[in-house]
């Protein structure tokens, strides 16, 4: 059933792309011009095929809608999640401390001399 649903979805959206690239734009033109050129008015009607390849759109539409929603019931309802997939982490294996480096000698202090500070007054 899971795989009909996803398969059907998938040839709406497909269907829906190619209906609405058929469907004539601003300018007469659209796909569907270069299947029927100026036969496509005269099969359709006065109007074209306007009409008709919209009220296809509304339907193929709500028809996706509908996949798509019974799609997200039937995960909600199985209680799947794509998180579910993932492997969890396996603790990582207890690494060996590094030793700590040998102390070294303290660097040499800055040699004593006159202070040249000065003093406010």
């Amino acid at each position: 059933m899971s795989s009909f649903l996803l398969t059907l979805h998938i040839v709406l959206s497909v269907v829906l792309v190619a209906v609405i690239l058929l469907q004539p734009g601003a300018k007469g033109g659209g796909l569907g011009s270069s299947f029927g050129g100026g036969g496509a008015n005269t099969a359709f009607g006065a109007q074209g095929a306007a009409p008709v390849l919209a009220k296809i759109t509304y339907y193929v539409a709500a028809c996706l809608l509908a996949t798509s929603l019974l799609i997200e019931y039937r995960v909600v309802k199985e209680n799947r999640s794509v998180l579910d997939k993932i492997p969890e982490p396996k603790p990582a294996a207890a690494a060996p401390k590094p030793t700590a480096p040998a102390p070294t000698a303290p660097a040499p202090s800055a040699p004593a001399g006159p202070s040249t500070g000065t003093t406010k007054k």
